[in-house]
């Protein structure tokens, strides 16, 4: 082997001693909590090079750590194994330095937490399990509440129970109508659907007539409706409706 041959070996050889396994430490999404990492890289260019072993070395070390840090940041903690894939997959891209010429290489990335940063992760996954129960509980109690409150009989009751010796003094019913349909307004998604504004027009048209006549009209056309549409429990229950047996069952109910 000739001389140049030699020291071009000593030069591969020094350069991996100095680029195997290089620890990092890197930050996750989650301040305060980071990875420990190591690098090693491999030199794709054959010497000689534009610069010094230690030199070259350097500035590899120094851009693998940019670029290892660059994409841990968005990574959670509490997930190890796709915080390695991710940071593995990207540290590995073929890159170069900017030098004449330049110098190609490749790398590859072990990640791992250590105890103390577990033992924060484990932490934070505890407080957030609390928090978590918390929050449900707090969203359950205001949705039931609001609810609740959409209704203008269950808000009469609450105004009872607040104040039970007020027997006398009732809020008057435009008022309750008036607070109910504002907390109605807003009620979840499922519960305003087409079905259930379509409820709150059938309400609002068979209360808007008050002549008995015009009521009876009203039932007996919502029957022949449904017995057009091949309904007939329905409407027998609107004709039990109709002549005042409001749990009339239908025939054959009780075969």
């Amino acid at each position: 082997m000739t001389a140049s041959g030699w020291s071009r070996r000593r030069t591969r050889r020094a350069l991996r001693r100095s680029l195997t396994r290089f620890e990092v430490r890197l930050p996750s999404k989650v301040p305060g909590i980071g990875f420990a990492a190591r690098i090693t890289a491999t030199v794709l260019t054959e010497p000689p090079y534009p610069q010094s072993t230690d030199d070259l070395a350097a500035a590899i070390r120094a851009a693998l750590r940019l670029a290892a840090i660059d994409i841990s940041r968005t990574c959670d903690p509490a997930d190890a194994a796709t915080a390695r894939d991710v940071c593995g997959v990207h540290v590995s891209r073929r890159r170069s330095l900017a030098t004449e010429p330049p110098v190609e290489y490749q790398a590859e990335l072990t990640l791992d937490l250590l105890p103390d940063d577990q033992a924060a992760v484990h932490s934070l996954l505890s407080a957030q399990r609390r928090q978590a129960v918390t929050d449900i509980l707090r969203r359950q109690t205001a949705e039931a509440m609001a609810g609740e409150l959409a209704d203008p009989a269950a808000l009469l009751v609450r105004w009872i129970e607040q104040q039970p010796d007020s027997w006398d003094d009732f809020p008057k019913p435009e008022r309750l109508e008036e607070i109910a349909a504002a907390f109605a307004q807003h009620r979840p998604e499922q519960e305003r659907s087409v079905e259930y504004e379509a409820l709150e027009v059938i309400r609002e048209f068979l209360d808007s007539f008050q002549d008995p006549p015009q009521k009876r009209m009203v039932f007996e056309v919502l029957a022949a409706g449904m017995r057009h549409a091949k309904r007939p429990e329905h409407a027998a229950r609107a004709e039990g409706l109709l002549n005042g047996h409001q749990h009339t069952a239908a025939p054959g109910a009780d075969a």
